[in-house]
């Protein structure tokens, strides 16, 4: 009995360090999404992912390795709950959406948002270009100032809406922003979408894998200054988190 005993707290303690540990006591429907976010995510991951509930719908995105800082940074304010009741204050239809600024949680409707950070220095920039990591249509990247280094805002974020071009759509955009594209970076954005001007100016650092819907829903929601008329508000959960070697 003694040993029945000791085996099963061992596999509590077990069942425990699995989960994450989140920064307050789950509802019900934040158990459901999470449980079956948790199914659409690879079994044996090799990224991170997060939950991000919204009033529109649930999505669900990875993190880059390539960007450790970043990713970093985003989980630990995910896991913190940094991002509970932020808006998305700035929607764009065919552009993008964005959030994280901690200034939206109790602004009026009138109130100007975009401008809050978290306590903290700026992310030092991330491009990864090199490697194709490019802001194709679902594209998690940090929004920023406009400061020289081009550091990323340590909070807020974006995420690329943008739909397939036509190829005489992207080579007239090409020559009028003096844009230089690659092969990859033509064939993506005539097969996926994003938005090619942003490439080598801002950090992505993950993108959605679920959720393009949703992505929709919100970029097309009707907004007053880019601010959505009726407040559109986030919870994020972390999902997982790789294995450490």
């Amino acid at each position: 009995m003694y040993i029945k005993k000791v085996c099963l707290l061992g596999l509590l303690i077990v069942s425990a360090c699995s989960t994450p540990k989140y920064f307050r006591k789950l509802d019900k429907e934040e158990k459901k999404a999470v449980k079956t976010a948790k199914q659409w995510v690879d079994a044996s991951p090799k990224q991170t992912h997060v939950l991000i509930m919204t009033s529109k719908g649930n999505l669900v995105v990875k993190l880059y390795d390539e960007t450790p800082l970043h990713r970093d940074n985003f989980i630990s304010k995910v896991k913190a709950g940094f991002y509970d009741s932020l808006l998305f204050h700035r929607v764009i239809n065919r552009f993008m959406i964005q959030g994280g600024d901690p200034e939206s949680k109790y602004a009026t409707a009138d109130k100007r948002i975009g401008s809050g950070s978290a306590p903290g220095d700026r992310i030092p920039a991330e491009f990864r270009t090199a490697q194709n990591i490019f802001h194709k249509r679902g594209a998690l990247a940090a929004a920023r100032t406009d400061n020289p280094e081009k550091a990323s805002s340590n909070c807020q974020f974006y995420i690329v809406q943008r739909p397939v071009w036509r190829k005489s759509e992207l080579d007239s955009t090409i020559r009028a922003r003096n844009l230089t594209l690659n092969d990859h970076q033509k064939n993506l954005y005539t097969t996926e979408g994003g938005t090619p001007h942003l490439d080598g100016g801002y950090t992505v650092f993950g993108e959605l894998i679920t959720g393009f819907h949703v992505l929709d829903s919100i970029a097309t929601t009707p907004t007053k200054s880019d601010r959505p008329i009726t407040d559109i508000r986030m919870r994020m959960f972390l999902l997982n988190t790789p294995k450490k070697k």
